[in-house]
């Protein structure tokens, strides 16, 4: 029994995409892995910008094109 978590930022997902997310994922494993589509379990979490972080900054400040200096700069 697959389980595949899906984790994105809350930035207008649509139900039509994550509905091709989820039939997409369940897609592949059964195609790759051979896996039942019916004991495929797909959970998409939607995190708020603020909570999401990458290269050692707020996702915010490393789309602005700041650079690494500290937790408060």
């Amino acid at each position: 029994m697959p389980y595949v978590n899906i984790r994105v930022t809350d930035e207008d997902v649509t139900d039509t995409q994550k509905a091709a997310l989820i039939h997409g994922v369940t897609e592949l494993l059964q195609r790759v892995l051979d896996k039942d589509p019916a004991t495929t379990h797909v959970v998409i979490d939607e995190v708020p910008l603020a909570n999401w972080g990458v290269a050692g900054l707020p996702v915010q400040r490393y789309r602005a094109g700041a650079t690494p200096r500290g937790p408060l700069a």
